[in-house]
């Protein structure tokens, strides 16, 4: 029950992603719904209804801002974090994947999986500010904040 049935990305505003960013949140998507872990915290003031949850990600007003549903569609929860701890992970992280991409096209494979393990640090890095960030609103596994954190650099593209 405690676990995301569906994630939509609002696309409003976006830039048309890349082939490879595209691949990117195909994967992130198709891997969260096979197996995460996403629950809501008790709250002393109400009752917060249990999942499974859908989720809606979208950027406002310069907020990231996480809308929790119910399967059945009720309202479950609302949250919105500064975008400001992401920066520069996420700018640290579009950069290191463009040097994979390129590095796939061209290196040998130590070369690639130096890149890789990089790229792999600073994107536990982002998972661990998403975690961080989500104390007390959401609770998840680190799997799923990887995922996660990944649909937030899609967000970010452009």
């Amino acid at each position: 029950m405690n676990r995301l049935c569906q994630i939509e990305i609002d696309e409003n505003g976006l830039a048309r992603p890349t082939p490879e960013i595209e691949q990117e949140r195909r994967v992130a998507i198709y891997d969260l719904l096979e197996e995460n872990s996403f629950a809501l915290p008790p709250r002393t003031e109400r009752e917060l209804p249990r999942g499974p949850y859908r989720l809606h990600l979208a950027i406002r007003e310069g907020r990231l801002v996480f809308d929790i549903a119910t399967e059945d569609g009720a309202k479950a929860a609302e949250f919105h974090l500064s975008l400001g701890p992401f920066r520069q992970v996420v700018k640290d992280y579009f950069q290191i994947c463009e040097s994979y991409f390129d590095a796939v096209k061209r290196l040998p494979p130590s070369q690639i999986e130096a890149i890789d393990m990089a790229r792999r640090g600073i994107h536990n890095e982002g998972a661990s500010i998403l975690r961080e960030r989500l104390s007390g609103k959401a609770e998840i596994d680190t799997d799923t904040a990887r995922r996660l954190f990944t649909l937030i650099c899609v967000l970010h593209w452009g």
